[in-house]
């Protein structure tokens, strides 16, 4: 049987299931979540890392980066000129290439300025980056990104923090099926289900941060979110039943008396 391998630049990833580490209360739990989670990869936003108080704790105290791979982005950046320097930063820093772009154009949704993140996507690959693009649901521009050298298409499935959910599943499965780099559902999720429903479509994963960080019990969302990725991937691959508009018989129907 072929193993299922989940891959994404030169990175092998046991999980499908990637955290962001933003909101939580403090690092503790989102250390405790991240664990649970079962993700042996989670996002970092760069612009607000502490590094001047040294009096306070920093993430890599409680989740160390050789243990877990840290993808730094660029959260809160509306410019490609504001995302290219947070990621140079980010490479002097930690010596991080494989990393998540997200160039945002619009203040009260957060949807991507797609404009800006073409143009930075093509900059960054040129210096070496591997860069993973946040972007909208077009597959036009999912097909561009890729023929900029995109190491992975994460578009969104609803405005980031919303948890509306996947809202445009054709869009999604379209940009799915032309890839042939991984496709992870980036945004809006809202629940475990939701992360299931994108599996169960063909995503090659999902990244979580408001609905495990936001829930009332983020540890036990942490484990719901585990759980639901591995059943929805799990499903993709079995291969669902055709659907039929009359009934079917689940017994046999030979032999009746």
């Amino acid at each position: 049987m072929k193993k299922d391998i989940f891959k994404v630049a030169n990175k092998k990833l046991k999980s499908r299931l990637i955290v962001g580490t933003g909101k939580y209360k403090n690092f503790k739990e989102t250390a405790q979540a991240v664990k649970e989670s079962g993700a042996d990869m989670v996002t970092v936003a760069v612009r607000r890392i502490n590094i001047l108080d040294k009096k306070k704790p920093i993430l890599t105290d409680y989740l160390n980066p050789k243990k877990i791979i840290y993808l730094p982005n660029t959260a809160g950046c509306f410019t490609s000129e504001e995302a290219l320097r947070t990621l140079r930063l980010a490479r002097e820093m930690g010596g991080w290439k494989l990393v998540k772009l997200e160039v945002l154009g619009d203040k009260k949704t957060l949807y991507p300025n797609m404009i800006e993140t073409l143009k930075s996507t093509k900059i960054l690959v040129k210096e070496g980056f591997k860069v993973m693009v946040y972007c909208t649901d077009d597959l036009l521009l999912a097909k561009k990104l890729e023929d900029f050298g995109a190491s992975a298409i994460m578009p969104l499935a609803s405005p980031i923090g919303s948890g509306l959910g996947l809202q445009n599943k054709v869009n999604i499965s379209l940009i799915i099926k032309q890839s042939k780099v991984p496709v992870i559902v980036d945004a809006g999720i809202g629940t475990a289900s939701d992360a299931t429903i994108a599996m169960e479509m063909g995503c090659d994963g999902v990244l979580i941060n408001s609905a495990i960080a936001n829930s009332k019990n983020p540890i036990k969302m942490a484990r719901a979110f585990k759980n639901a990725v591995i059943s929805g991937r799990d499903s993709y691959l079995a291969g669902r039943m055709k659907k039929n508009y009359f009934a079917t018989p689940s017994s046999p129907t030979d032999g009746l008396i």
